[in-house]
């Protein structure tokens, strides 16, 4: 008879394998998200200004809702 060996991987060594992996392309991943900050266009007075307008949609969102207004 022919003695054939089947490798076989336990599982252990499985596990092993698959967790370098997984390192391995995290790193390489996460490389490209790693960027100076920038500071923002916005002058003190743009971050200032009010932004909240209370147009049609908006109030029917509170009528309907039983906001008091």
């Amino acid at each position: 008879m022919k003695d054939e060996r089947k490798t076989t991987t336990g599982r252990r060594d499985f596990l092993r394998k698959v967790g370098i992996g997984t390192v391995g392309a995290g790193a390489t991943l996460a490389a490209p998200l790693i960027a100076p900050a920038q500071a923002d266009s916005e002058t003190d007075d743009e971050k200032r200004k009010a932004r909240y307008k209370e147009t049609d949609h908006v109030k029917t969102y509170y009528r309907v809702n039983r906001y008091p207004g």
